[in-house]
This record gives structure tokens, sequence and C-alpha cells, in this order.
């Protein structure tokens, strides 16, 4: 057995143990999330009642391969911006390839950002990022501080050294570097933009604590939305509060659904009036057409050999789908017979993943279902990927007051600031046939080895 599986045997095992399920930790860690505002709807936003375990060696490939993708990623943006050709391969809207061509004032596209990646056995397979409003980074620190004191965690520290990850002051380090090279010398006002929701979200309660770190940190900071923000005489404001820095927690797709490119934000930031984190150049991040240059070895050739590496073992092949010929493994194939006869390892996702359009799993359908959705994934803007096999993780969770086990999915997401990883966090969902209320984030830890 690894240390690593060690380690959550005997946490297991102390979860069990008599002193450990009469303390009451459990609901003591409930209160602690309900007075640090980590509940949502009603439900704590972790579900589970163990940390994430990552070995040093794990988190250290993590840290190296994250950090040349995202070198890699923001090498590929540049390229598409000044290629037109790229661009029409990234399908994006209009409105969004003007305002990826807006130099945002500061030279890293992503100030901050993440990949969503499974982590097996030493290998990194990445299924997603995210570099204009990334999130669980405020949760994934709070979290860390409380299950770092509970009972069953202390009483694993007897025996396993854990490290916390946290990533609260590295966010506000690079947004104020941001800031400054935007050419800010006075303590930047800082807005957090979000759409307001019928219902409060997930994202909308930790922006509320990340507002609140900012007043911490000695900086104005408000949550606003962009239908109440005006544009006069070179100032952005918002009832009032002048706006040096927005923070943004909107995509630009979606903030265009609702508005054209007269809105204030857009005109402040085209004529270089406020310095918007993430910029909205890194929107393309959300689109896996990025995915399908990046595992296109016609566009990458020139990219370093580390870039292309990383590349190379950890981005799942991808091609936007449509009646085209392609390659595969330096072989010329017609790409939907060749999507249609390998149905079993393959899925179609949306371009846009934040798209409410569903994602099809080919292992999982009759051969005359992914033949539909091939079609229709022609026809609405989807790429065709291979897939990478879930490997479910057994968590304790509470369940009326029992601990039960249940099998869920585990993304690793590590967390860059100018490029440096400095933190992760591990989001937890349902896997196949397991109870679907359990979703959300775990804490992190590192274990060191001995």
């Amino acid at each position: 057995m690894t240390q690593l599986g060690e380690a959550v045997a005997r946490y297991h095992k102390i979860l069990e143990s008599e002193t450990v399920r009469t303390s009451g930790w459990a609901e003591e860690l409930r209160e602690q999330m309900v007075a640090r505002r980590l509940m949502v709807a009603g439900r704590p936003v972790s579900p589970v009642l163990r940390p994430h375990f990552l070995s040093r060696r794990q988190y250290i490939n993590l840290a190296k391969n994250a950090e040349s993708l995202h070198s890699a990623i923001d090498r590929l943006r540049m390229l598409v911006i000044r290629n037109p050709q790229l661009m029409a391969r990234m399908e994006l809207l209009p409105a969004e390839k003007m305002l990826a061509a807006v130099d945002p004032g500061y030279a890293s596209p992503a100030i901050s950002a993440l990949l969503e990646t499974h982590v097996n056995n030493g290998s990194l397979h990445v299924t997603g990022g995210q570099a204009d409003l990334p999130h669980g980074v405020v949760y994934g620190e709070i979290l860390s501080d409380l299950f770092y004191d509970a009972a069953p965690v202390k009483e694993l520290r007897k025996k396993f050294k854990l490290d916390k990850v946290g990533a609260v002051k590295p966010l506000l380090s690079a947004l104020l570097k941001a800031w400054k090279e935007f050419g800010g010398k006075t303590k930047p006002s800082i807005a957090i933009l979000e759409f307001k929701q019928p219902f409060q979200t997930v994202d909308t309660q930790e922006h509320l604590l990340l507002a609140e770190v900012f007043r911490r940190g000695g900086y104005a900071a408000e949550i606003i939305s962009p239908d109440q923000i005006e544009y006069r005489n070179g100032q952005l404001s918002w009832n009032g509060f002048g706006i040096d820095v927005v923070y943004r927690g909107v995509t630009a797709h979606e903030f265009m659904l609702r508005f054209d490119l007269n809105h204030p934000l857009v005109r402040a930031y085209r004529e270089g009036k406020v310095c918007v984190v993430n910029s909205f150049r890194t929107e393309m991040t959300r689109k896996r057409a990025l995915f399908a240059l990046l595992s296109d070895d016609a566009v990458t050739a020139s990219f370093p050999i580390a870039e292309r590496k990383a590349i190379e073992e950890s981005i799942p092949w991808t091609r936007m789908l449509a009646p085209s010929k392609t390659k595969r493994n330096g072989v010329e194939i017609d790409l939907p017979e060749y999507a249609l006869r390998h149905r079993d390892s393959l899925v179609l996702r949306p371009n846009d993943s934040g798209s409410e359009q569903p994602s099809y799993e080919g292992a999982a359908m009759s051969d005359a279902a992914w033949d539909g959705a091939c079609r229709q994934a022609i026809r609405h803007g989807y790429v065709v990927q291979d897939r990478i096999a879930p490997h479910p993780v057994s968590f304790p969770v509470d369940l009326y007051g029992d601990v039960v086990y249940r099998d869920l999915l585990v993304e690793v997401s590590p967390q860059a600031f100018l490029g440096k990883v400095q933190g992760c966090v591990a989001k937890i969902s349902s896997a196949q046939g397991s109870y679907s209320g359990l979703s959300g984030y775990a804490p992190a830890f590192i274990l060191e080895t001995k």
C-alpha cells in the first residue's frame, strides 16, 4: 500500500474510533461552516468528511505541468490574436473577438487561472480550464483551516505530516501587480463584477468572502452588477463608488448576451480607464477549441519542448467537430467518420465550457443515439475529444448523522497566479450511480513523504 493509501485508511479508521465518533466533531465542523458562511441553500460547500490528499511528489509534478500548460496557453492566446485563421478556429462570437483584441494594459493575459484536472497514479489529465473567473480560491483556504484543526485530522497528524496550500494572498498580490503594471499609483478600489441572481449561488457566496479578503487587506471593495455601472469623464463608477480594478466574475459570453459594446465597462476598458482582472482575452480559455489547437502539432510545433511535453501528456486529443479532414497520430482522417467509428473512446462537449448544452459520452450510448448526437454537435459548435476514464474515490460523508462512504469524482485544480502555481483545491462531484446531491469542494492537503 502506498503512503497515500495508508493515510486514507488510517483516517477512515480514526473516524470509526469511539473517541472521534462520539466527539461531535462533524457537528462542530458544520457549525463552523455556518459561522464562516460556507453554506449554500442550506448545504455545506464541502459535502465530505475527509480532505483530499496529494503526495509532495504529486503536487510538485502537478505544479510543474500546470505551469508549462499555462505558459503554452498564454503563448497560444497571443498566436490566436495575431492570426485570423487560428482565431476563426476558436469560433468566438464577434464581440468576443473584439474584446480579445483590446490590450488590457498589462502583459500577462491571466492574472489568476486554474486547470481542472484528474490525477491518477501520477498521471495528470486536464479536463478544462478557467482564466476569467476561477473559483474555489477562498473556499479552499477556509476549508483547509477548518479541517486542519478538526479532531480526525489532528489525530492523523500524529503519524503523518500534512501541509496546507492556501492561495488567497497570492491572488491579491497578483491583482495588485496587474494594477501597478496598468499604471496604477494609488491604492485601488476594487469592484467584483457579477450578475444579480434571484437565488444565491455558490459563486455568489464566494464573492462575498473575496470582498471581505480585499477589505481586510485595506482595499475598498464592492460586489457590483453590470447594469448599475456608469462611465463619465474617464471614471467608471457604481452608485458613487469609483472603480479602479474590476475583478471579473462574469464571462464575456454571458455579458455580451445581455449588453452591447457601448456598455460603460466596455467603453472604459477599450479606453484604458479601468484595469480588468482577468482581461477579456482569457475568455478563450473557456473555449474547448483551445484544446483542439493545443493538441494540433502543426500549431504547437515551435513551442518549447517542456510545453509540448506537458501538452502531449495532459491534454486529450480534441477537434471541433465539422465535416472536415484532420490528422490523428500523423494519419489523415475524415473527422465525422472517425467520430462515428470510435464511439467508445470519445466524448462530445460544447465548445463553450459555460454552455448549458449537454455533453455526450459515447461509451454510454447506442450507435444510433451517438450518430444523432454527432449530427447535432456538427450544427451547434461542439468538440469531439478523447474520453478520460473516471476513477471514483471513496469518501466519508455525513448522512443524517451517520458516516457512510460514497464513490465520488475528484478534480484537482491547481491555482496559478501570473503563471506560477501557488495552491490547489479539490472539486467533488457524484460518480455515476451515486447520490446526486454530493458536490462541492474538499480541502487539498499535501502529505509529506517519509
